[in-house]
């Protein structure tokens, strides 16, 4: 019996991971109806993380009230698995693109909700704390997350406050003291969705502030701020997140987790991977199907088709990847061992256009490779 694997992200805003798994399947069992179909629904921290934990392991959903972006009242959940042991959140929920509104500013939103979160779930007796990051709206450093869960941040006038993107450099001191109780011996995990460092070209600011809002002067401001975040993490806490690979992702929640929790980051998709046993049900697979909405340079920073090809090349099994579109820099994947890239567009529309035939062209894309791969046994 052949067997196949199906280890897709999202195609953000069209089709979830669990769908594009569903659509994979079902072509598969068309072309090899004999065929054994593993489906994997894979996130990398980013928003949908919680759904794929708990439609793979079970669980429940627990939603509580905390702080959105703006720092309004809103209802977010996280997911609890492994009979409550471990929790699982992502910062998405609670501090998202989507909840920025038309009025995107990275320098005033917060990540408060987020330490909320994290404290809700220790309460409630996890052991072990997964928070994805990405897809955020922010770039406070996870100094919000931080205040949430106790703490303090000094101004030159010896004040508290809670830092957001454009108040960092008003930083005189941390003191992380008064850090919840209830986290001690809590293991706390970071999904990072992309390993770049905290400042700097490739920092936070530079790479993810304009695609939440910022323009070219408040990026320099917003980096300039991350820069002196750094400092006083290296003088009050005595660590040093400047070279900490995942360090800016999620604007700078990367440094803050490692920082102010003491976690590993690590990239989302190794997370999952380790968690499904995936070495171990995908060996001797005939073909391992991957993809996301768009595969482009950044997709090489530890994404979901960057974790899959590597595992694909380690077990020496051809692997595909589906994608919605291709952009720049992405020659890099097939020596990360990725066999090759299928575009789904079946027709040259805009995405305004195409985002509504996403599942057809998705399907169209699936038969067509595993007809390649049926025509090549003869």
């Amino acid at each position: 019996m052949e067997k196949f694997i199906c280890i897709p992200d999202s195609f953000q805003g069209t089709a979830t991971s669990l769908e594009v798994c569903r659509i994979m399947s079902r072509k598969i069992s068309e072309i090899y109806p004999d065929s054994e179909v593993i489906a994997i629904p894979a996130a990398d921290g980013g928003e949908g993380s919680v759904d794929v934990f708990l439609k793979v392991f079970g669980g429940e959903k627990v939603r509580i009230e905390v702080k959105d972006p703006y720092f309004h009242d809103i209802s977010a959940s996280y997911g609890l698995v492994d009979n409550g042991r471990v929790a699982v959140i992502e910062m998405a929920s609670c501090a998202g693109i989507p909840m920025a509104g038309k009025t995107k500013n990275p320098e005033i939103t917060t990540t408060y909700g987020v330490g909320q979160l994290i404290l809700s779930a220790a309460q409630r007796g996890a052991e072990i704390i997964i928070v994805g990051l990405g897809d955020s709206c922010t770039n406070d450093g996870g100094c919000g997350m931080a205040s949430a869960l106790g703490v303090q941040f000094f101004d030159r006038e010896q004040q508290t406050f809670i830092p957001n993107g454009g108040t960092l450099m008003d930083i005189r001191y941390i003191d992380k003291s008064g850090l919840a109780k209830e986290l001690s011996g809590v293991e706390i995990i970071t999904m990072c969705d992309m390993n770049s460092p905290l400042y700097g070209l490739r920092g936070a600011a530079h790479v993810c502030a304009p695609q939440k809002g910022a323009d070219a002067e408040q990026v320099a401001h917003l980096d300039q701020g991350l820069i002196h975040l750094c400092t006083r993490i290296r003088e009050d806490i005595n660590l040093d997140v400047s070279e900490i690979p995942g360090a800016g992702a999620a604007g700078g929640m990367g440094a803050g987790m490692a920082a102010f929790l003491g976690s590993k980051l690590n990239m989302g998709i190794e997370v999952v991977l380790d968690m499904v046993h995936f070495n171990d049900i995908a060996r001797g697979a005939k073909l391992i199907l991957t993809g996301e909405g768009r595969l482009d340079g950044e997709s090489l920073c530890g994404k979901v088709v960057d974790g899959v090809a590597g595992r694909a090349r380690a077990l020496g099994i051809p692997s595909a990847a589906v994608v919605g579109g291709v952009g720049e820099g992405i020659d890099g994947i097939y020596e990360k061992g990725l066999s090759a890239v299928f575009p789904i567009n079946q027709k040259p529309q805009d995405f305004s256009e195409s985002r509504f035939y996403t599942e057809e062209n998705i399907a169209f894309a699936v038969e067509n490779i595993l007809r390649l791969v049926r025509a090549l046994e003869k």
